[in-house]
């Protein structure tokens, strides 16, 4: 039974209906929801939380942080937190009310594209 091809066949094509059943799921329920935050923690609840977050390199990012009823700046690196400024709620505000990024898209509707340039080709 083993040595059938068309159970190795079919073997395969469950695998890859598996894994890419998993991948959405992935995406859609943990991504989604925001069980990552790109700390490697979630939220910290009402006294603690990131308003903002940039990017600079590998490991090294700049915070937007409400700590109670204070606002800070803060450099983080793999070594090292520091604090780079102190604001006011006005000031954090204006930083938190920049033009919102479009949200990324859906496991399937990245699918749908990646299958339609492939076509193209």
């Amino acid at each position: 039974m083993w040595d059938n091809p068309w159970f190795s066949l079919l073997w395969v094509i469950l695998s890859v209906v598996v894994i890419i059943a998993l991948a959405y799921w992935f995406t859609k329920y943990v991504v989604g929801r925001g069980a990552f935050n790109g700390l490697g923690m979630s939220g910290g609840g009402e006294r603690f939380r990131v308003l903002a977050r940039l990017n600079l390199g590998r490991d090294q990012m700049v915070l937007l942080v409400q700590a109670g009823e204070r606002f800070f700046l803060l450099g983080v690196t793999a070594g090292a937190i520091s604090n780079l400024a102190e604001y006011t709620r006005e000031e954090a505000e204006a930083w938190t009310t920049a033009p919102e990024q479009p949200a990324p898209p859906s496991f399937g509707e990245a699918l749908r594209t990646v299958l339609q340039q492939k076509r193209r080709r």
